[in-house]
C-alpha cells in the first residue's frame, strides 16, 4: 500500500472511533477535556497497537497462504467495508463509562478492524511501523473530533461516516486486486 492508501485506511479505521466518541461526547457533560483526551488516547493506543498483532500474527499462517494474499486482502477489505454498512443502519449501546476497564473494552472493540487491517499489511509489504504510527494518530484525532463535534452538533448522523468508510474500504479492495 503506498500512503496515499495507508492515510484512507487509518481514517476509515478511525471512523469508529469518532462516533464512539461522538456518543461519549454527548453523554458526558462533566471534565470534558480530560475524558476527551482519555478516550482519543485509548482510540488510538489501540488503532496502532492492533494492526501490529495482526501483522505479525499472520506470520504463523502465511506459508499456507501467500499464494491467495491478494484475495485474502481483497475479501479482508470487503468484508470490513460491508461490515461498516451494515452496522451503520443497526442500533447501537451507548457505554457511558470513563473508567480504565471501559476505556480498554472501547479501545479494543473499536480496534478489531484494525488487527484485520494488520494482516492486510502484512500481506501487502507495508510498512508496520509507518503504518501503526499513522493509523494510532489519526484514530486520536479522530476521536478528539469526534468527541468535540458532539458538544457542537448535537444532531449529526454517524450512518453516513459509517458508510463513507465502508465505500471507502470496499475501493480499497478493489485497489488490492489491480496492484
Amino acid at each position: 500500500m503506498n500512503l496515499i492508501e495507508i492515510i484512507f485506511l487509518a481514517i476509515v479505521l478511525g471512523i469508529d472511533c469518532m462516533v464512539v466518541s461522538f456518543s461519549q461526547g454527548l453523554i458526558f457533560q462533566n471534565n470534558k477535556i480530560k475524558n476527551s483526551l482519555l478516550l482519543a488516547s485509548s482510540m488510538g493506543f489501540f488503532q496502532g497497537f492492533l494492526p501490529c498483532a495482526g501483522y505479525f500474527g499472520i506470520n504463523l499462517l502465511s506459508s499456507y497462504i501467500e499464494p491467495f494474499s491478494k484475495l485474502l486482502v481483497f475479501a479482508i477489505f470487503m468484508i470490513l467495508g460491508m461490515k461498516f454498512i451494515i452496522e451503520a443502519f443497526q442500533t447501537k449501546k451507548n457505554v457511558t463509562c470513563m473508567d480504565l476497564k471501559c476505556l480498554v473494552a472501547l479501545g479494543i472493540a473499536t480496534s478489531i478492524d484494525a488487527l484485520a487491517s494488520g494482516v492486510n499489511l502484512n500481506l501487502t509489504s507495508t510498512p508496520l511501523l509507518k503504518s501503526a504510527l499513522i493509523i494510532g494518530t489519526v484514530s486520536f484525532f479522530m476521536s478528539l473530533c469526534g468527541f468535540w463535534f458532539s458538544v457542537f452538533l448535537k444532531s449529526f448522523p454517524s450512518k453516513i461516516l459509517e458508510i463513507s468508510g465502508g465505500l471507502i474500504l470496499i475501493i480499497l479492495a478493489c485497489i488490492s486486486l489491480i496492484n
